[in-house]
């Protein structure tokens, strides 16, 4: 079973590349709050909900302290073509060799369809100014999931 990051523990730090292929590091967005949502492959249907509905409330999140940072194995290339084919303005990160996912706990043994497999377990980490995680929500919905963060931050 893969580790889960609990409340109060420093977020491991990471540095990957976004659809562009420029670096982009936790360490940039200290002083801010910072949602890092993992899920497991651009350009699917779940992935592409949950990439529209952190697009559609960014302003709002952004008004109150929060940037918000996807992560998935894909590859910066189509990172591109999904922001580009969404209109997403949410950073996208791609971590191939799947190292960030696994140290946030987000990567591992999970149920799909009564089966064990491994792969991406869809989840939320948020990581406060100082870079200790506030919350980790693992096993989240791609629908309703933004709403669900608005709601229980309290925003």
């Amino acid at each position: 079973m893969t580790e889960r990051l609990q409340p109060g523990e420093t977020a491991p730090a990471f540095s990957l590349p976004d659809a562009d292929g420029k670096q982009v590091s936790l360490a940039d967005h200290k002083g801010r709050k910072v949602i890092v949502y993992f899920y497991p492959a651009a350009l699917t249907p779940g992935c592409t909900k949950q990439a529209c509905d952190f697009t559609d409330n960014l302003d709002f999140l952004a008004g109150h302290g929060y940037d918000v940072i996807g992560i998935s194995p894909d590859k910066p290339e189509k990172l591109a073509k999904f922001r580009e084919k969404e209109d997403l303005k949410v950073t996208l990160l791609g971590d191939p060799d799947k190292s960030v996912l696994t140290s946030y706990g987000a990567f591992g043994e999970k149920k799909l369809y009564g089966k064990v497999v491994t792969g991406v377990i869809r989840s939320t980490v948020i990581v406060d100014e100082e870079g200790k995680v506030e919350r980790a929500l693992y096993n989240v919905k791609a629908t309703g999931h933004v709403a669900k963060i608005i709601k229980d931050l309290g925003l």
